[in-house]
């Protein structure tokens, strides 16, 4: 029997490997300075900023792009466990820059003429945000949002998103909207910095306080024609990859936990007459619930490993024929739900912990401890994981595949 699959060209540009290490080493002081300052952040309501920017000048938003144009060349798995490590300083700048990485990976897997001069722009330190969910009781499906050609060629975007995470510190920003000539839906990347585009920091969450999620607001806004990009052409693996970088956040909130919670016990003072040592950091109790924590860590770190390892995978499926290229993006959906179901608990549990073994002084809104489980809490209360859960099972069970996209609105009626 004759093969007939065809090998599609990967005409992505490829990097030799880059260590994690040395590239890691890179960031690793900006991340110490974003922790000593995150509690205070959150407490003050100050936006991250200044921290992004420095994060930005320092090359942390191009690390995924090819360093022939200015950036560093990281697999999937290599920019996931930044983000970890990110997060456990500071859970709120991941997932800011989720559009930003999304959008970087999207253009990434581009026909190389709509490719290089975005990556040549995220090599400069430009940072895109996000802005796709609709404002109000829009039905589910519907898009208002609206780009209109214009006669210089050009097109104008109205419309008001929600949850735009990241897009108060972006300079572009990547946005859902609807063709009103062709009625194709598209992404349109929107220059930041013009009249006709607004920014209200009126994310009313009680965790992830500063990601500068709210509303983006478009007033016939320009877009340039080679900005606006068909939505069925976007990369197979983004919800994916939206996921991931929340399963980094929930990562990063236990591994942060775990380090307060061990600074907390080393340098307490007081015991209970009822305990089991002379000092709190010797006893055996107190000792077993921050292994406990850490030991979370360990395996949420564990996890978002293995999701990463799966996108990769889809993101080298191009190169391969058409059937192993879906099996994979397929591999790489089931793997970010698998992970987020698991890691919805594992981290919640673990940040309450906390308080196990700090008691009631652990409850001070001085020391903000408290905001781990508030961030964990929030990033999992995201793409909820009961559906997820569903999916998984119908897979395990009726080996139906789990869908790729999703949307939420209003029930359609009659």
């Amino acid at each position: 029997m004759t093969d007939t699959t065809t090998t599609q060209p990967d005409t992505r540009p490829a990097d030799a490997p880059v260590d994690y290490e040395t590239l890691a080493a890179r960031f690793r002081p900006i991340f110490d300075r974003i922790a000593a300052g995150a509690s205070e952040r959150e407490q003050d309501h100050r936006l991250p900023s200044d921290e992004i920017r420095e994060l930005a000048a320092a090359g942390f938003g191009a690390v995924r792009v090819p360093i022939a144009s200015g950036g560093a060349g990281a697999t999937l798995p290599q920019l996931f466990r930044l983000l970890t490590e990110l997060a456990a300083a500071d859970s709120n700048i991941p997932q800011a820059l989720r559009g930003h990485f999304a959008l970087v990976e999207d253009r990434l897997v581009g026909r190389s003429g709509e490719r290089d001069p975005w990556l040549e722009r995220f090599g400069r330190g430009e940072i895109a945000g996000n802005s796709w969910t609709e404002v109000g009781s829009v039905q589910i499906g519907d898009v208002i949002t609206k780009v209109t050609p214009q006669d210089d060629g050009t097109f104008r975007i109205t419309g008001q998103k929600y949850y735009s995470t990241g897009s108060i510190f972006a300079d572009w920003i990547d946005t859902y909207a609807e063709r009103t000539d062709t009625g194709e839906r598209v992404i349109a990347i929107v220059d930041a910095h013009q009249p006709g585009v607004a920014h209200s920091d009126d994310w009313d969450g009680f965790g992830q306080r500063t990601t500068g999620s709210g509303t983006s607001t478009f007033t016939d806004a320009v877009v340039q024609a080679d900005a606006v990009v068909l939505f069925d052409d976007r990369f197979k693996y983004q919800t994916a990859f939206y996921q991931a970088v929340l399963l980094t956040v929930l990562a990063g909130s236990v591994l942060a936990a775990e380090r307060e919670i061990a600074l907390q016990v080393r340098n307490r003072n007081r015991v209970f007459s009822h305990g089991n040592a002379d000092t709190f950091a010797q006893d055996p109790q107190i000792l077993q619930v921050v292994g406990e924590v850490s030991a979370a860590g360990f395996a949420a770190s564990a996890i978002v490993d293995r999701a990463a390892e799966a996108l990769q995978a889809a993101y080298e499926g191009a190169a391969l024929d058409e059937a192993e290229d879906e099996r994979r993006n397929d591999r790489a959906e089931l793997a970010t739900a698998q992970a987020q179901v698991a890691l919805t608990s594992l981290a919640t549990t673990a940040t309450s912990h906390l308080f196990d073994a700090l008691a009631a002084s652990g409850v001070s809104t001085t020391k903000n401890l408290d905001r781990h489980w508030r961030n964990a809490r929030t990033a999992g209360s995201h793409n909820p994981w009961v559906f997820k859960a569903r999916i998984i099972g119908d897979h395990a069970v009726n080996g139906v595949e789990p869908p790729r996209v999703w949307a939420i609105g209003a029930t359609r009626r009659g």
